[in-house]
Formats: C-alpha cells, sequence, structure tokens
C-alpha cells in the first residue's frame, strides 16, 4: 500500500527565505454572526461594535466590526504558512489598524518574512513576519509585525544569516489613521456610560479593573476556530499531553481580547483601537485560568487637526489566578513573574471632554 504525500505539513524554520512574499489562503468574508459570537465569548460592551445608531453618529456608514475581531481574523490566515509548527508566539509590534472593517467585507492576508534567528539550540529558530491584511477592494486594513518561535523539522539543515528587524517602538500620533468621515459629540457618554474623557487621564496613572474572567475549554476552542487558527497546541490535547505543557496552549488572543473586554470599566470612553505598539506573552495561559486586568497610562497625545478627539497610549497588563497587585511585581530583571500573561503597549482613539 502507498502512502499518500499530499498533506500540507506547514513550514519548519529551514523552509523559511528572507524577504519572501507569502500569500495566505482562505479569504474570509465577515458576517453578522461572527461579530455577535464574539460578543458571546468576550462579554465585549462597546457600543461602537453594538449599536448601529450609535456608530452612523460618529460618522460610520455602518457599525463597525470590533477591531480585535477583525485582527484576529486576519491573523488566522497566516497560522498555516507562518506559525502551525510554532513552539510558540512571542510578540507582536508595529500593528496599524488603517481601514475599519464592515460586515460583508472580505480579508485576505499575506506576509513578508523580515527576519530569522537560529537559536543555540539548534532545534528551532525565530522568524519574524510583516503581514497585511486587505479588503475586497484590494485597501489595506490591518498590518502587523509578529515574531514566533518555530520548530526545525531537519536539525542538520544549516542555519541562515541571522537578521533582526528594527521595529519602531511606537507608532506616532501623525501616523495613526482615523476614518475621515469620523466626528466625536456630547452625547457619546449616553451610550456608553462613561464620565472619563481624554483630559482626565494623567500620564502615570494606573487602573485596577475588577472583573475576572475564567477561560473555559470550551470557550477558547470555539474562539480559535472563529479565527480559522488551526495551530495544533490549540486543539490537540493528544499531543500536548506529552509536551513541556502538558496540556493544550490558549491563543494568546484570547487573552488579548479578554483583557481589553474588562478594561471596559475605566476606560469606557475609549472608542477603538488604533495601534498596537509591541506585546508579550510572558507566560501560558490554560483552560481554568482566571484572567485579570491592569492598565497604566503611557501617554496622552492631542491629534493634528483634531479637536474633538484625542490618543491614549497604554499598557496593559494581563494576569492570571491571582487578585490586584503592585506594577513592580510584573516584571524583575529576572524577567516577568510567573502570573503575568500579557504586557501590551496600545493606543486608542477617546474622545475630548469638549468637542
Amino acid at each position: 500500500m502507498t502512502h499518500s504525500n499530499k498533506i500540507h505539513h506547514g513550514r519548519y524554520f529551514e523552509d523559511f527565505t528572507l524577504n519572501e512574499v507569502i500569500q495566505h489562503a482562505t479569504p474570509r468574508t465577515i458576517t453578522q454572526g461572527d461579530t455577535a459570537l464574539y460578543i458571546a465569548l468576550t462579554g465585549e460592551r462597546n457600543p461602537l461594535f453594538c449599536s448601529e445608531p450609535f456608530a452612523q453618529s460618529l460618522g460610520y456608514k455602518t457599525m463597525p466590526v470590533d477591531d480585535l475581531l477583525a485582527f484576529h481574523i486576519a491573523f488566522g490566515k497566516t497560522v498555516p504558512d507562518i506559525s502551525v509548527n510554532a513552539v510558540a508566539n512571542l510578540g507582536y509590534a508595529d500593528v496599524r489598524f488603517l481601514q475599519p472593517v464592515f460586515v460583508g467585507d472580505t480579508l485576505s492576508t499575506s506576509s513578508q518574512v523580515i527576519g530569522l534567528k537560529q537559536n543555540s539550540n539548534g532545534n528551532s529558530g525565530v522568524v519574524w513576519v510583516r503581514s497585511t491584511s486587505v479588503n475586497q477592494n484590494n485597501m489595506p486594513v490591518i498590518s502587523w509585525v509578529r515574531w514566533v518561535m518555530v520548530h526545525k523539522k531537519n536539525e542538520h539543515a544549516p542555519a541562515p544569516d541571522t537578521v533582526i528587524p528594527t521595529l519602531p517602538e511606537y507608532v506616532p500620533a501623525d501616523q495613526l489613521s482615523i476614518p475621515n468621515d469620523f466626528c466625536a459629540h456630547n452625547e457619546i457618554s449616553v451610550a456608553t456610560g462613561g464620565q472619563y474623557f481624554w483630559e482626565d487621564y494623567q500620564i502615570g496613572e494606573r487602573i485596577h479593573h475588577p472583573s475576572g474572567l475564567t477561560i473555559n475549554e470550551s470557550d477558547h476552542t470555539l474562539a480559535t476556530h472563529l479565527y480559522q487558527n488551526n495551530a495544533r497546541l490549540h486543539f490537540d490535547a493528544h499531543m500536548m499531553k506529552d509536551s513541556v505543557m502538558g496540556k493544550r496552549l490558549v491563543y494568546g488572543g484570547i487573552v488579548i481580547s479578554a483583557c481589553r473586554a474588562m478594561s471596559y470599566e475605566g476606560l469606557e470612553n475609549v472608542l477603538s483601537v488604533l495601534a498596537i505598539n509591541g506585546g508579550t506573552h510572558a507566560n501560558p495561559c490554560f483552560a481554568g485560568d482566571t484572567i485579570y486586568t491592569l492598565t497604566e497610562v503611557l501617554d496622552a497625545w492631542a491629534l493634528p487637526n483634531r479637536s474633538d478627539v484625542g490618543a491614549l497610549r497604554l499598557r496593559m497588563v494581563g494576569l492570571k489566578n491571582c487578585g490586584p497587585v503592585s506594577f513592580e511585581y510584573i516584571k524583575k530583571d529576572t524577567g516577568y513573574h510567573t502570573h503575568v500573561l500579557l504586557d501590551l503597549d496600545y493606543t486608542v482613539l477617546i474622545p475630548r471632554r469638549e468637542q
């Protein structure tokens, strides 16, 4: 009996070539069902993404898709080619939300390899890619850089020249994208329930959000399926029981969305995510873990030619299985504390008090 070799097993570290461009399969048309399921899985309460009249009052043609839902779907396209054989997804940088995404839009994604570095153990390496997702009109809607540690299939394959890309610390204010027709108004707080605006947040201020969220097996499995992320370490319990972790790993994007949803209390008037400047999945998350969130205000920017809105650069920290902690607890010279899941630097759009 002959065995077919038609199965695509994904790329290993030695299969990547610097500067190559990979066009990812499976374009995705986003539906109302996707947006409803995202709310069901995260509890996200931002009215911009669930109230059509509110979205239209801000200048949108209709209700946009949640920024992070669009990001996860776009990200999911890259997994079969970039990280299906990953040890771990290590971080993000220079994530730009360029255009709003709406129900009915079809997203397609491509990636360029911008960095490679084999690990000293010789059996894995780190791959950096810059990915761009476009809509059906070929307009870029999201771009991002991420780096992922990938297994080698052949440990004797020669190591590539080491290239580590230089990445910006953050996306500057004059490069943030705001929809052309967007306009804030004085009734925003009626829909959001929030009383704090751009002027009310101080650099260095720290917010301990009160809610916690326990990640269930069914929730993280369903969410990862929603994003069409087929990385085996999120699904194959039989394979993972013999791994170092011993069980399935929760996709890091689920932690980001959970933290963002829980940060609503205290950041109610934040309307959208403009950029993710950088991020680290500091420790693994597993089903049964309960997540909590802290926010630190890193900067507050007035935006060019805008008097109705400003931008806040925030640090969002996700913790697991512990109560409120001080920020000094999060990271020391020896690295992140074992309770820290996520350390994310991102920029948001928020109305000013007097429009």
